[in-house]
């Protein structure tokens, strides 16, 4: 599976602390700083299951909660350096991933089986859901 490939590359890194459910949140916070309630909503899940995967996340240093400059009330949620550092070596990591799949089935092969794997996402209608970074953690 790729994610256990890119996840063996992140703890060699130094990011051993990071499981498979933080990318979920952390796709939401990589362009953005949201509220715990909107980050919620994002990933259908309760706001109490979200304040705990951001307090695990602040935990472990990833994450950390920020007053909104238009709003002192509300907290936004943002990436600390070591998130954004984490995202870094998690794009390297699949990068190489790719790099490595290029050179055993060649580039064309590569592009073929991609397009086949579009357009199967886009048949199951998953292609705008992986646009929005709107896909949910496995149940």
């Amino acid at each position: 599976m790729v994610g256990d490939a890119v996840r063996a590359e992140l703890a060699a890194r130094g990011f051993g602390d990071l499981r498979l459910s933080h990318g979920h949140v952390f796709q939401h916070l990589v362009q953005g700083q949201p509220t715990v309630g909107d980050l919620a909503a994002r990933l259908g899940m309760t706001q109490q299951g979200a304040s705990k995967a951001v307090a695990e996340l602040e935990r472990l240093g990833y994450t950390e909660r920020v007053p909104d400059p238009g709003d002192a009330r509300v907290r936004l949620v943002r990436l600390t350096p070591r998130g954004r550092e984490a995202v870094a070596a998690a794009r390297r990591a699949r990068a190489a991933l790719e790099e490595r799949l290029t050179r055993r089935c060649g580039a064309e092969s590569l592009a073929a089986g991609r397009a086949v794997l579009a357009d199967l996402l886009g048949e199951l209608g998953g292609a705008a859901r992986v646009r929005r970074r709107d896909v949910r953690p496995a149940r």
